[in-house]
């Protein structure tokens, strides 16, 4: 069963179409980047995903639950990570964590034991009791992904998440999310518009003005174009994109 199956997706606002007949699947344990340009739709795809936005035409399954039917069960198999933080900066790593845990109704002792978890696994447990205003960009987004992590989902989303990083903090953030997809058979989907976030072997959507111009490996997109992402990008989108 695949992490995440989209059918036949369109969301206009008002007269102005953001998407059109986008549809895709995401099988477990696999990192799939969606590329597009600014205002290509990634983030009205991100919230018709997360459900801040109700569906207008389509279908979503979250692990074979479905959106629209079944939007709990959907989304209890669902981690996010927002282009925009949500964490509060006067809290503590930790009651940050705890305060997650709780919405998900997680009982303590489980809490304490995911949190303990994941603190580890991001490397923030010498940090669990710093604010995190204290805490630079990277740390807050791996805090964010050890949040999105506490209740355990199939899927976890990322919508330019690596948006105001240094080109470090951006690479080892990205390499880590990968990680998380060989290690734990994760499902993730990473929105970008930056071509250097993107490997020849992940599994890649590109979309432009609201319809999904090319999907499938990146080496095979990139094939007819010299073996150029870049050059591929262009060609696809008719726009030119951040290297």
């Amino acid at each position: 069963m695949n992490a995440l199956e989209v059918r036949d997706l369109a969301f206009a606002y008002g007269a102005r179409r953001a998407l059109d007949g986008v549809g895709f699947s995401l099988p477990a344990g696999r990192f799939t980047a969606l590329l597009g340009p600014n205002g290509a739709g990634k983030s009205t795809l991100i919230a018709l995903l997360t459900r801040l936005y109700d569906l207008q035409q389509g279908e979503i399954e979250v692990g074979g639950c479905s959106l629209r039917r079944q939007p709990r069960l959907a989304l209890r198999q669902l981690g996010v990570v927002f282009q925009q933080s949500t964490l509060d900066l006067d809290l503590s790593v930790e009651q940050n964590l705890r305060y997650h845990a709780a919405l998900h109704g997680l009982p303590r002792s489980v809490a304490s034991a995911r949190i303990d978890q994941e603190l580890l696994r991001q490397q923030l447990h010498e940090r669990r009791h710093d604010k995190v205003r204290a805490l630079n960009g990277g740390h807050r987004r791996r805090l964010e992904i050890a949040r999105a992590l506490l209740h355990q989902p199939r899927l976890l989303l990322l919508d330019e998440a690596s948006v105001g990083l240094d080109p470090a903090a951006r690479q080892a953030l990205n390499q880590h999310v990968r990680k998380l997809c060989r290690d734990d058979g994760l499902a993730v989907l990473w929105t970008t518009h930056l071509l250097d976030e993107v490997g020849d072997q992940d599994a890649l959507l590109v979309l432009d003005r609201g319809r999904l111009v090319a999907q499938g490996e990146t080496a095979a997109i990139c094939a007819p174009h010299a073996g150029s992402l870049a050059h591929a990008f262009d060609h696809l989108t008719g726009l030119g994109a951040c290297a």
